[in-house]
């Protein structure tokens, strides 16, 4: 049997989906973000884009949580596989690709993000499905369909935004031609214009979001001086009054009261005047930002992703957690019945003890990272750097433009495994320079016979 190992790999990985949703029916919920993606009414976001939300208004006439997570969950293996067969398909042996996607069928984290009415389990289908799409091959068609995918990622998380740029340029830099390039561009554009233009229609402004600059204020005031900063009056209010050492992580400043960002009325011009702030600040401090960036980054060197004793909304639960009377009409109306979350044991039990030990360590992941660039570049491995880059971008990225989250490095695990298998496969990946020279090989073999 072929497929063996991958066969007796899936069977564990099954079970631990059906663990959650035996154990924590029927969803695992995440704080507001997820009954603003439930509610009835379809909007574009203010904080976030709406992609996740127009996938449950297509899935609600069923009334079930359950239905979404299985979805989530069956998208979460599809991909495991689909990784798995690319790499087969690039030479490597059956146990080695298996090996491989281990971590997509077995971490933790992969497993709690399915099950949670969040935007990240589809995300990340999305980008690694389009990246993997282009690396198989390059076509006019597989272009446009990678190039639709990274748009509805876009319109999902706006961190996707960055990958269709940078797959674009990968095209672009490996001279694919201008057919595959045009399309993968004007593909992407389509779901970011057509939603671009309902967030025109509804709320008078072309663009995905109204918190891009909300975001990066909240990054500054880890280091904001205004003594240094010295703003302008309109943007004085936005001023933080706590010193630097008291105040807390910067999501914080985004919802609690204590924050001066409340003060400024008007949902577009907050965000606006935010930007301005957020701007001036990083050119009069540029170290301080930097210096943010860097202890950020310091926790991708954490070994545990969370400790035993840490509150966090990134653990399966040991108790029910009742939703609160502001927003419980809006799940319970989604569900046509009661929304909590139940743990039922022993399920969840033995869920939560693999939690313990069942994730892939940062250190680890970014040693496969640092790895697959070092290995792509010296042995000229070039379609392994589209999944590297991309996964490089998704870590970095947050931390710079908001701050470091836990769930924020998680998209980059099946990045990360597929580029270090492209690097180690024994097939020569699709390429103009690789297709020529495989061309001159047949030239001189046929000339010698």
């Amino acid at each position: 049997m072929a497929h063996r190992a991958l066969a007796i790999a899936l069977l564990p990985a099954i079970e631990l989906r059906v663990l959650a949703v035996l154990g924590f029916p029927p969803a695992l919920l995440f704080y507001g973000d997820s009954f603003a993606f439930l509610r009835e009414e379809l909007t574009p976001g203010t904080t976030r884009p709406s992609g996740y939300s127009l996938l449950l208004a297509l899935l609600r006439p069923a009334h079930s949580l359950t239905l979404v997570t299985v979805l989530q969950h069956l998208l979460g293996l599809a991909l495991a596989i689909g990784v798995y067969a690319l790499l087969r398909r690039r030479g490597l042996p059956g146990w080695g690709a298996t090996l491989l996607v281990t971590p997509l069928l077995y971490d933790e984290f992969l497993v709690l993000l399915e099950h949670m009415i969040m935007a990240d389990a589809i995300f990340i289908v999305l980008v690694t499905a389009a990246v993997a799409l282009i690396v198989w091959r390059v076509t006019p068609a597989t272009a446009a369909v990678g190039g639709a995918l990274l748009g509805l990622a876009g319109i999902t998380r706006t961190i996707g935004l960055p990958l269709l740029l940078l797959t674009a340029a990968y095209l672009l830099i490996r001279r694919y031609g201008w057919r595959p390039l045009v399309a993968l561009v004007v593909a992407g554009a389509i779901p970011l214009g057509a939603y671009a233009t309902w967030a025109k229609v509804e709320k008078g402004k072309f663009a995905l979001t109204e918190a891009d600059g909300n975001f990066l204020w909240s990054r500054t005031m880890s280091f904001a001086d205004c003594d240094v900063i010295k703003p302008p009056e309109r943007l004085a209010v936005l001023c933080p009054q706590m010193p630097v050492e008291q105040r807390p992580y910067p999501p914080y400043w985004l919802w609690e009261s204590f924050s001066p960002l409340l003060k400024v009325p008007g949902t577009a011009n907050r965000n606006q005047l935010a930007g301005e702030f957020a701007r001036a600040a990083i050119l009069a401090q540029p170290g301080g930002y930097l210096g943010a960036v860097a202890t950020d980054l310091k926790q991708l060197l954490r070994w545990e992703r969370t400790a035993v004793d840490e509150k966090t909304p990134y653990k399966f639960p040991a108790a029910e957690r009742p939703i609160s009377a502001s927003v419980r009409g809006v799940a319970e109306s989604y569900e046509a019945g009661p929304a909590a979350t139940r743990v039922v044991e022993p399920f969840a039990g033995w869920l939560r003890a693999y939690q313990r030990f069942g994730y892939v360590p940062f250190p680890l992941l970014m040693l496969g990272l640092v790895a697959a660039l070092a290995l792509a570049v010296a042995r000229r491995r070039w379609d392994a750097l589209l999944p590297a880059l991309a996964a490089l971008a998704l870590v970095v990225a947050p931390p710079f433009l908001a701050a470091f989250d836990v769930r924020y490095v998680i998209p980059a695990i099946p990045l990360v495994c597929l580029a270090l298998g492209l690097t180690l496969a024994r097939g020569e990946g699709s390429g103009p320079g690789r297709r020529s020279s495989r061309s001159k090989r047949e030239a001189v073999s046929s000339i010698a016979t």
